[in-house]
């Protein structure tokens, strides 16, 4: 692992501005037509809401192939707001380019840290109040963000990661894997301390990644509200696979590590909520049924002797009956879901073969749950919809009791793969197979 992911000019023109207050950090990588209007909202909030003290504006470039960091070196901030633009050194991912911004913010003994994605079309300056004064003045050390969202938007956190953290973990966090938050010394210095960064960590698993373990490690939490959240959506049937395997790969992987802390957890509580919320309706997000369960059916094709072997015989029959379902009137039945989540959960830390492989066997299953809240939730108003959001969570949590009685016995799930399954054109696969390959994916979409 490198020991650090900040490059030596970056190093060296941290230690000639010697210190600061706040550092806020922007993640990027080809964001040339947002990064100038999230830093300017950035700066302007730090010198609105800071005044009079050490203020500054990191840029942690991924390596962008576009004007990404000349934009970023022309535009200018706020009054009393310094900036520096850097790439990050080590493994290509949004989790590299944070660590890069702790450590700057550490260098400088910042006393508080907020990172906003670089995508960002909604951001205010008062967003940066929002994620740093909880510190300032409350001395929290994690503040988690909630936004309001299109019902179609965020579809990772709803299925899956809000569940999961409920259940599992007791705490009622909405936005997870946000993508902004704020961060106290305290809690940077301890996650950098961790040897993760040539993990799924250094990509898309951070953001679950530092939510679970300030859970975990006893930090204080709270959410603060923000608004409206309007980035780049992207579809779920064309653009999000790998980051689903790569936070649900990492909420699987932080499964073993916290086991002790899940097994006490019973019940859920609220997490303390900083600002008021507001009742607007965020902008609407596109999604291809047809794409998503054409994707199912291509994985029944691909995995579905292996989705067998984990979710057991009656389940797996459940799942095949939904392939016969128009796209329009597609349902996917909200307690077969958590069944399915939660016996890839216990598949994974029993796996015997390639565990990533064994996540993005999920994908095809995750486009199906998508498509049937998709399809649910087509007319219902925006509050609505979050309670059946809220509703799933709470299944994750009622289901809990069955998961760990699977997680002690291993019932029902495939410790690796035993044959490949029969192909689509029905021929054998052959003496000397190797093991199933996840279907054809679209290459990684930089950023969060």
């Amino acid at each position: 692992m490198l020991d650090t992911a900040l490059r030596e000019w970056a190093r060296t023109r941290l230690t000639e501005i010697g210190w600061a207050d706040v550092v806020v950090g922007i993640p990027c990588f080809n964001s040339e037509r947002t990064i100038a209007h999230v830093m300017k909202a950035a700066s302007e909030g730090m010198s609105k809401y800071f005044p009079g003290r050490a203020l500054i504006l990191l840029v942690s470039d991924g390596g962008s192939t576009d004007y990404t960091r000349e934009v970023a070196q022309k535009t200018k901030l706020a009054r009393g707001v310094d900036k520096v633009v850097t790439i990050y050194r080590g493994v290509p991912g949004k989790g590299t380019s944070l660590r890069c911004i702790f450590e700057a913010a550490l260098l400088l003994e910042a006393k508080a840290c907020a990172v906003v994605d670089s995508d960002l079309r909604s951001i205010t300056p008062e967003w940066i109040r929002a994620l740093v004064s909880p510190i300032f003045e409350q001395g929290y050390d994690f503040v988690s963000p909630f936004y309001i969202r299109h019902k179609h938007d965020a579809t990772i956190t709803n299925n899956i990661a809000r569940g999961l953290i409920q259940a599992l973990y007791g705490r009622r966090l909405r936005q997870p894997i946000g993508g902004e938050f704020g961060l106290s010394p305290k809690l940077m210095k301890t996650l950098t301390a961790e040897d993760v960064w040539e993990t799924d960590v250094a990509k898309f698993g951070i953001d679950i990644w530092m939510t679970t373990i300030a859970i975990c490690e006893g930090f204080k939490i709270c959410e603060t509200f923000l608004g409206s959240k309007i980035h780049d959506a992207k579809d779920p049937s064309s653009s999000l696979s790998p980051m689903f395997t790569q936070v649900v790969g990492t909420m699987f992987a932080m499964m073993k590590k916290y086991e002790r802390a899940w097994r006490a957890v019973k019940g859920s509580d609220p997490v303390p909520m900083i600002g008021g919320a507001s009742l607007a309706e965020p902008e609407p997000v596109d999604v291809s049924l047809e794409s998503l369960v054409l994707r199912f059916r291509e994985g029944m094709d691909h995995f579905g002797t292996l989705w067998m072997g984990i979710v057991g015989a009656e389940r797996f029959a459940e799942l095949s009956a939904l392939e016969a379902r128009e796209p329009e009137a597609f349902e996917f039945p909200m307690d077969l879901w958590v069944h399915v989540v939660y016996s890839f959960a216990v598949a994974y830390n029993r796996w015997k073969g390639d565990r990533r492989q064994l996540v993005d066997m999920m994908v095809p299953i995750y486009f199906a749950r998508v498509a049937g809240f998709v399809a649910q939730s087509r007319r219902l108003t925006t509050p609505e919809a979050e309670a059946l959001i809220e509703r799933q969570a709470q299944r994750f949590e009622e289901l809990k009791g069955d998961f760990i009685a699977r997680w002690d016995s291993g019932e029902g799930t495939t410790v690796r793969p035993a044959a490949p399954p029969a192909r689509s054109d029905g021929a054998a696969p052959g003496p000397g197979a190797p093991e199933p390959q996840a279907a054809p994916v679209p290459p990684p979409v930089p950023g969060p």
